[in-house]
């Protein structure tokens, strides 16, 4: 009887052993992961203060990694924040605006390297996953900017014919589905976008775990209009819009076991943030800034103040760091990461390995500088300063929201004068200490002279001297 405990004791531990991922890619250059939704609040993660909507595998990903309380998207809106992630570079810089529309007549310009492009001259194979949303012409789509695989939608999931406002505003056509360069359907329900989405990047993984990938997966979610699938409908204490987001969530956990079962937890690079701040006239379909002011579309900081985690284990210690980032700064950082070479035009980022590693407490970058509309220069952030120029924007306050999948209508403010904030004691943006600080004002004022001097300002109708031609279709 001993000899045959003894005998399945062995095998036991023969067979846990057997089961055990086996690391593929232990020496070699990292993996990199960069997963974006769209139109997400700061605060719709439990680990970023949600108290109605879990996100258990969000919540271990900032556990086992690096969480920032200071990022910024580039910009407030879609496409322009995708450009600024992409290549590196404020997206004025590359002619970038707004969010583009179906049959758009510009793109991304082909001389422009993004992170795909990078990656794949360092010999990585390269996917996106979601949503492009810069370029729907066919010389404009991810295969011809370095990305090897693309399944997704070409622009936002509202731009259909089913757009609550279609008719007396807009005359969308079908949404498109993309297989690479193919329209593989036209969608008219997107509860299964998230489980595609995600399927396919479990899928990506599996078959390139024996080399270096760059896989993107930029969210159509939680945009309005909301969809979720059978599995998560009705989950969440927060209605529809947390449901999507707990979707988010098990498709983030879905990948991180995709790497975990291919042995690869411990040589990839994880990014998870957002495009830009929540879409506040939407109301109940939208999600939450708080605690800071305002939304989507605005310069303020819930406009562009977003989560992001980063995770590599072989590299980055778990920590929460408030030194401010914004996402100019993701594709040196993740040069630096991969020894890869930076392009060959000028960018705005900077790498910021030290300030995620822990090596420093100062961002490289003196100041982020805010632009909206067509070049116009907003705010600046600088250390814990946030200053903003006379500018018109739009607010949620005093009006009435939208309600299931309807809009409200935004009220427009006039900012008559220079405003300054201090961060450090007055993260919700309500007491305006221009007049107590001049010296702060007149430092800022000279920081976004030099950056006019280089990108412009619409506002001051001074025309910059580096910006580059954006791409138009033929």
């Amino acid at each position: 009887m001993f000899k045959l405990y003894a005998v399945l004791f062995v095998f036991c531990i023969f067979s846990c052993k057997q089961q055990q991922p086996v690391p593929k890619q232990v020496d070699g250059p990292p993996n990199v992961v960069l997963i974006l939704t769209d139109d997400q609040g700061y605060q719709d993660l439990a680990v970023y203060g949600s108290p109605d909507i879990d996100t258990p595998h969000l919540d271990g990903l900032a556990a086992n990694g690096v969480r920032l309380t200071s990022y910024y998207a580039p910009q407030a809106v879609c496409s322009a924040s995708r450009a600024g992630i992409l290549t590196g570079c404020y997206p004025n810089r590359i002619g970038i605006h707004n969010a583009m529309m179906p049959d758009s007549k510009i793109g991304l310009h082909p001389s422009e390297t993004t992170l795909a492009e990078m990656l794949q001259e360092r010999g990585y194979k390269t996917a996106i996953f979601g949503k492009w949303h810069l370029g729907d012409h066919p010389k404009f789509l991810p295969t011809k900017h370095g990305f090897d695989e693309y399944y997704g939608i070409p622009y936002s999931n509202d731009m259909w014919p089913l757009h609550p406002q279609q008719g007396p505003i807009f005359n969308f056509g079908p949404l498109p589905l993309y297989q690479n360069e193919k329209v593989i359907d036209t969608l008219t329900d997107q509860s299964l976008l998230t489980t595609r989405i995600t399927e396919h990047s479990v899928d990506f993984i599996n078959r390139n775990a024996d080399s270096p990938f760059f896989l993107y997966v930029p969210h159509p979610q939680p945009h309005v209009p909301l969809y979720v699938s059978d599995k998560f409908k009705g989950k969440s204490k927060r209605g529809l819009y947390g449901d999507v987001i707990m979707e988010i969530d098990w498709s983030v956990g879905q990948i991180m076991e995709a790497l975990k079962t291919n042995g690869l937890e411990e040589n990839t690079i994880v990014i998870f943030t957002s495009d830009n701040g929540p879409w506040l006239s939407y109301g109940n379909h939208a999600g939450s800034a708080l605690p800071f002011r305002e939304g989507k579309g605005t310069a303020w900081e819930g406009g562009q103040r977003e989560p992001f985690i980063i995770r590599y284990p072989k590299k980055l210690e778990p920590k929460t760091i408030d030194v401010p980032v914004m996402g100019i700064d993701v594709l040196p950082t993740i040069a630096e990461l991969t020894e890869s070479a930076l392009p060959k035009t000028i960018i705005d980022g900077k790498s910021v390995l030290k300030v995620l590693s822990g090596e420093s407490t100062e961002s490289p970058q003196e100041a982020y500088f805010f632009y909206y509309r067509v070049n116009e220069l907003f705010g600046v952030r600088y250390d814990k300063w946030k200053m903003y120029f006379p500018h018109r924007y739009r607010t949620m306050e005093g009006q009435k929201p939208g309600r299931d999948g309807l809009p409200g209508s935004y009220a427009y403010v006039d900012l008559e004068e220079i405003e300054l904030y201090d961060l450090s004691n007055d993260i919700s943006e309500t007491k305006n200490v221009a007049d107590n600080f001049p010296e702060v004002v007149a430092k800022i004022d000279s920081l976004a002279n030099q950056m006019r001097s280089r990108l412009g300002d619409a506002l001051t109708e001074i025309e910059g001297s580096e910006t580059r031609e954006t791409g138009k279709a033929e």
